[in-house]
């Protein structure tokens, strides 16, 4: 390879020794191909692997603070067919991240990879370019999960103690501080956990997601008083005056932000490739099964809420949490039905991922 003259002298004389043929991981052979040297233990499975790059994407903690705002400047067809639209060019991303993973199963992942394919001239600024940008990006996107789930555990509060329209409790901005802190605090605390403790954890993350979303999405349309006809959710398109956009396309653009926002975080597989069995085989799997599942249930999720929503006072009605609103009017409606705080429970456990 043209890039393993770059390999230290310590580290090349260290791989020459080992016959490649004796190497019994795909993976590890591979780095061996490429004059790199193991350093880290392969404890993580395919599943684990797949748990940690789907709990970093998660199923709702994307949609649902931004469904109402992306509702608001458009209506539902612009945010359905968006989703859409988005997962078909994230495929295409995650399809040639897998690519790369398949050669460069390191755990440096997008910067190391950002460093050879860049070439001796371009990589050094290339990969230090590519590693801020994704520090920066895992730290606004740690704040912007954090406040979504105080956001959510705000609204559980609400609907345990009696709604908004029953004098329940709504918490004030100290206490949606105090919230958004401990969700921080709690991350943090469970990300300095060995690895292996970690997969555990988002292993039953996946499962409680994917059993929970599955609940949500029969529940939601089943309850509902009344449902959304299709022509509505798939064909209703219009600029509201109260956004302040008059342009059709830039309000298409912001329609998006919901799809584009939650769709990200696949490439934590590619972090752990190092650490994973069978690498070169398994990291590129995990990549693509975590988009598509979801891609899938994402937009599930969206036709759920879609076809649920009950009452539309304008498109400022739903700038708010979306989910708690419908759950909220499906209650009122239904005198009695006490699975509303349920589903809620469900959703909101979700929020406590590893990411």
């Amino acid at each position: 390879m043209a890039w393993s003259n770059s390999v230290v002298p310590e580290i090349q004389e260290k791989v020459a020794v080992l016959d490649i043929r004796d190497v019994v991981d795909s993976g590890e052979r591979r780095l061996l191909e490429l004059g790199y040297k193991q350093e880290l233990r392969r404890e993580m499975t395919l599943f684990k692997s797949l748990a940690i790059s789907f709990s970093t994407m998660t199923l709702f903690t994307g949609i649902t603070p931004l469904f109402g705002q992306s509702f608001s400047y458009t209506g539902p067809a612009a945010v359905v067919w968006g989703w859409v639209i988005v997962s078909f060019f994230v495929w295409f991303v995650g399809i040639a991240m897998s690519e790369i993973c398949s050669s460069f199963p390191t755990t440096g992942s997008l910067y190391f990879w950002a460093a050879h394919l860049a070439g001796p001239k371009w990589g050094p600024i290339t990969s230090w370019c590519c590693a801020w940008l994704e520090t920066i990006g895992v730290i606004a996107g740690t704040g912007a999960q954090a406040f979504a789930g105080s956001q959510i555990l705000q609204n559980i509060i609400l609907l345990s103690t009696g709604t908004n329209k029953d004098g329940g409790y709504f918490a004030p901005k100290g206490v949606f501080l105090a919230i958004y802190f401990m969700l921080l605090l709690i991350w943090a605390i469970l990300n300095t956990f060995a690895l292996n403790v970690i997969a555990i954890i988002d292993i039953f993350s996946i499962w409680w997601q994917v059993i929970g979303g599955a609940i949500i999405v029969i529940s939601l349309p089943l309850v509902a008083p009344t449902r959304q006809s299709a022509l509505y959710v798939f064909t209703e398109f219009h600029v509201s005056d109260s956004t302040g956009i008059q342009s059709k396309p830039y309000a298409v653009i912001m329609a998006f932000l919901v799809s584009q926002y939650s769709l990200y975080g696949y490439d934590a597989a590619a972090h752990l490739t190092e650490e994973t069995k069978g690498a070169d085989k398994n990291g590129p799997i995990a990549i693509l099964s975590s988009i598509g599942i979801v891609t899938t249930f994402g937009w599930a999720y969206i036709l759920a809420l879609t076809f649920s929503i009950q009452v539309l006072f304008g498109f400022t009605y739903l700038l708010h949490d979306v989910l708690v609103l419908v759950l909220n009017d499906i209650k009122w409606n239904r005198p009695g039905y006490c699975k509303t705080r349920k589903i809620m429970k469900v959703f909101g456990s979700g929020r406590f991922n590893v990411n």
